[in-house]
């Protein structure tokens, strides 16, 4: 039975689907001002690996992804290049999807755009100022987080802390790991003809980067979501947000359960551009690594814990990999051929250790072991094949051989 790890109580739980029959997941995805690093696709590949896994004990899963395609940094990086928001994010966009095939992963049923739901977003805080949790402060709109009783429960914030007097933020996103304690933007009213914005019912502007993931859920599930996928650094100021709006305004949760992918650093530094150390898919391919072991690397490593990409261990685990496919050449030579049944041995060491919270190192690692053991001097070809049939299967999940 598979276990995972719930952000939203910080505990180990049994995967019990919403919908049995269809399992919701939610990706909170790039914001596409900038071309997406490993580190970005580090958690992307994790929630493949989700995604695969389910699919492998056979349940059908519907995943939805998100393109941060309209907020502040978006129009910030647009006016610093001299061209328009839609030119860099559409750019970015398209080198997305391009990784995401080269780096295997699987296509979501609904890549969806923040600037395509803006109807939601408008629909959404229209009903908000209804119920009195959202107000109008001069142009913008403003949530408060006072009139939603499980506010930062998913953080475990100390709501005895939030300040009597009312302050606003009206930025989408502020810099450092803390709370912004006070009432949060939903809609940013335009000014400037210039601006990026929209004519709607709640007046000329544009919706927050807080709204969009809430906005594109409602509009294509009306059900908890089984999963809420992000990164860790999404647990501030942000899914708290997503939770508090979308709450609000439906008649049930957001999801039953949340995941949250941890850093990736590099020489245990963060990725930045002023260490000019940050790494691309192709800084690795250019160095001479493949696709696969690019993917390998950084699902590997178990995602709630942090991630130290260096040269050294970038290499170790290409060769791990590259011996790893040298025994299923092997193996290739000595079997029978044909359809066969995949070895049970393989497939339960795979399966313990991917349902301990999707321990993708242990269960490679448990099935290297048997590999190791094995003659394949001496083996059967009847053996060969179903040692084969079982890698064959595996690798639906993990996507490296």
């Amino acid at each position: 039975m598979l276990q995972i790890f719930n952000t939203f109580g910080r505990k180990m739980e049994k995967f019990e689907p919403v919908n049995p029959e269809v399992v919701n997941i939610f990706t909170c995805g790039p914001s596409v001002y900038q071309r997406s690093h490993i580190g970005n696709h580090r958690t992307f590949l994790f929630e493949d690996v989700l995604l695969r896994y389910l699919e492998f004990l056979g349940y059908r899963v519907r995943r939805g992804i998100i393109f941060t395609d309209v907020e502040d940094k978006a129009i910030i990086e647009a006016a610093k290049k001299g061209t328009d928001v839609k030119t860099i994010t559409q750019n970015n966009i398209d080198a997305f999807v391009k990784e995401m095939h080269l780096l295997r992963m699987k296509m979501p049923e609904y890549l969806a755009r923040a600037s395509d739901a803006v109807d939601e977003s408008v629909k959404i805080i229209a009903e908000l100022l209804k119920r009195g949790v959202a107000y109008r402060f001069h142009n913008n709109i403003y949530f408060d987080p006072l009139q939603y009783p499980r506010f930062g429960t998913l953080y475990g914030l100390d709501m005895s802390r939030w300040p009597k007097k009312r302050r606003r933020f009206h930025k989408d996103t502020y810099p450092g790991m803390r709370w912004n304690r006070g009432d949060f933007i939903l809609w940013h009213g335009c000014f400037d003809a210039g601006e990026v914005c929209w004519e709607t019912p709640i007046g000329r502007g544009r919706p927050s980067w807080n709204i969009q993931d809430a906005s594109v859920v409602k509009k294509n599930v009306k059900e908890p979501l089984s999963i809420y996928c992000g990164g860790i650094d999404n647990l501030i100021r942000h899914h708290d947000y997503n939770m508090a709006i979308l709450e609000s305004v439906a008649p049930y949760r957001m999801a039953r359960y949340w995941m949250h992918c941890h850093h990736l650093s590099v020489e245990g530094k963060k990725m930045s551009k002023s260490l000019g150390n940050i790494y691309y898919t192709e800084t690795l391919l250019n160095e001479g690594y493949s696709a696969e072991e690019v993917r390998f690397f950084l699902i590997y490593g178990h995602y709630r814990k942090d991630l130290n990409y260096s040269n050294k261990s970038m290499q170790t685990q290409a060769d791990m990999l590259r011996e790893f496919k040298n025994i299923l050449d092997e193996l290739s030579e000595k079997s029978a051929g044909g359809d066969s049944n995949p070895s049970e041995e393989i497939l339960t060491v795979f399966t313990e250790a991917m349902n301990n919270d999707l321990n993708v190192r242990n269960a490679f690692d448990g099935v290297r072991g048997i590999l190791a053991d094995k003659s394949l001097t001496v083996i059967s070809p009847e053996e060969a094949s179903a040692l084969l049939s079982a890698l064959m299967r595996i690798d639906s999940v993990l996507q490296i051989l």
